[in-house]
């Protein structure tokens, strides 16, 4: 007979498979589970060298995944970046502020070497704008110098890394993104969503950087109870290969590799090390608190009084999103499309809706990434195409003050990402953080879920709230099945990999207000403790 390795009994384990089973035990062979029961029955499969565990009422769920989100890009951050958060999640609270830590960073690093920071959010700025490429020339004039938005859709840099980059005022429009000009057609350094315009001018991290990085970053995303993260775009395999190796990576990977029109999406295969690829990643527009959400009305708050129209901006014309997603779906990929505006989620319903004509296929499971001003008859119609949502729920939370009084408005933001709205049509969704544009915790995930509060503690949109249950299907067993993962992921069961967490407190008892506030004291991958919570965690 072959023992198991490891029984865990005495615990409340929430299995989140289709039974709603709940047990008291698991027990786990190599790096995979093979039974949940009581206590006793599960005790009486120990052999001499099986390590029981008493987990003295603790519960245990299905390790977390993030399914949206930039482990890579977090990982960069980790060592390479000046943080510029605004309240609540740091202290910039203005330009002034936020010029003297460029000042402050510029002291330390070398003349001519590039300062990058990233997080500003001119909303959460008492100016209420973005700073200048003028204003980093005065701060910082021995360095080029990049700062990137909080939505990573777009950056500010100074006169220097214009000139790096070969950008002036006679550079014309880019074919995609906007290189922003003042009323004189001076460049402002504003430049929407086209980074590469820049980013290819940043020296990169040397490979001990990148290494420290990603232990960094592990380390982040395993003391929230993640055990798989989807890189929603292409991640760099081998370097990170390299990090599981040398021992400071323990998460899975996935990557969704950009669409290219020169390769077939067959080419943009590949699993290296701990990452594989699963799908194909297109974007139709930015950010809406970047004003780059294409919606189908204007603003609420006019991005500029000569434009009070404006409506943000698609990043294809629908029949040029149409092509790209046929190719995507005829090749038996699945389709995974940013479209934070319902303009532009009009055009990926369009763009799906061809695709399946041209060439019929079944449980294609395409998905609209953040969805965040999903409208109830373009949920109908996701759910006729069997489409998957992947709601940036965190907006409620970071940014919901923004849409209602600056954004949106009060109708459209109370009802950004509709999860009672997709529940009540029995839509599957995934819930994501879209780290690091917000931290990388899914019970903060799931408590947004559940309460609708915004930063200042408003209620938005109460209506559309679901229950701690539901919430935890979307970062547990719906976004593995999202991925195409719920036969390995997602629940706790027989066969499933080793993956879990454990908890201090139940999710399905706790009060509300208090799901983020949980402690994970455990988190486990393949049967292997990963983390264990220390005191001073």
């Amino acid at each position: 007979m072959a023992y198991p390795d490891q029984i865990y009994v005495n615990g409340i384990i929430v299995t989140m498979d289709d039974s709603k089973t709940e047990g008291e035990a698991v027990a786990i062979r190599g790096e995979r589970i093979i039974a949940v029961g009581t206590t006793e029955e599960l005790l009486k499969l120990a052999g001499p060298a099986t390590v029981v565990t008493d987990l003295q009422g603790k519960t245990v769920l299905p390790g977390f995944y993030e399914a949206h989100g930039h482990f890579n890009f977090n990982a960069l951050l980790e060592v390479h970046n000046l943080l510029l958060w605004s309240p609540p999640r740091g202290t910039v609270a203005n330009i002034p502020q936020l010029l003297d830590r460029l000042r402050e960073k510029a002291k330390h690093t070398p003349p001519g070497q590039w300062i990058n920071g990233f997080g500003y959010d001119p909303f959460k700025l008492e100016e209420k704008r973005h700073p200048t490429r003028w204003e980093l020339d005065e701060a910082v004039p021995g360095h080029p110098v990049a700062i990137t938005h909080i939505s990573a859709h777009m950056a500010v840099v100074n006169s220097r890394a214009l000139e790096l980059a070969g950008i002036d005022k006679d550079t014309p429009p880019p074919a995609e993104g906007v290189i922003e000009r003042d009323q004189n057609g001076e460049l402002t350094g504003l430049i929407q969503e086209n980074s590469k315009l820049i980013a290819s001018f940043v020296p990169p991290l040397s490979p001990e950087q990148y290494r420290e990085g990603v232990r960094l970053a592990n380390r982040h995303y395993i003391s929230k109870g993640i055990t798989t993260a989807i890189i929603a775009l292409d991640a760099e395999p081998g370097p990170l290969a390299d990090a599981q190796e040398r021992g400071v990576l323990d998460l899975r990977l996935l990557s969704i590799p950009l669409y290219r029109q020169d390769k077939a999406p067959d080419d943009l295969e590949y699993h290296h090390g701990p990452v594989r690829t699963q799908g194909v990643k297109l974007f139709q527009d930015g950010s809406i608190q970047g004003y780059t959400g294409w919606l189908s009305n204007p603003y609420h708050v006019p991005y500029s009084e000569a434009e009070p129209l404006f409506r943000g901006f698609p990043m294809l014309s629908r029949e040029e999103l149409a092509r790209a997603v046929a190719v995507v779906h005829k090749a038996g990929k699945q389709a995974v499309i940013h479209a934070n505006g319902d303009a532009a989620i009009d055009d990926v319903l369009y763009a799906i809706e061809q695709a399946q004509a041209l060439y019929p296929r079944e449980d294609a499971r395409h998905r609209i990434e953040h969805a965040q001003t999903v409208r109830e008859d373009q949920l109908d119609r996701i759910k006729e195409l069997g489409i998957t949502p992947s709601f940036f729920n965190d907006h409620v939370f970071y940014f919901g003050d923004d849409h209602r009084d600056i954004f949106l408005g009060e109708d459209r933001a109370r009802r950004i990402s509709p999860l009672r709205s997709a529940v009540e049509r029995g839509i599957r969704f995934s819930l994501h953080n879209d780290t690091p544009v917000t931290p990388a915790d899914p019970l903060h995930l799931v408590s947004v879920a559940v309460n609708r509060l915004t930063s200042s503690g408003k209620e938005l949109g109460p209506e559309y709230r679901i229950t701690p249950y539901q919430a935890l299907r979307a970062v547990t067993i719906d976004a593995a099945w999202q991925a195409f993962e719920e036969q390995d992921k997602g629940s706790i069961e027989a066969s499933k990999l080793a993956d879990l967490v454990v908890l201090a407190d139940n999710p399905l008892s706790a009060q509300p207000r208090e799901l983020h506030l949980i402690p994970v004291l455990q988190t486990i991958i393949s049967g292997r403790t990963v983390y264990v919570k220390q005191s001073a965690d």
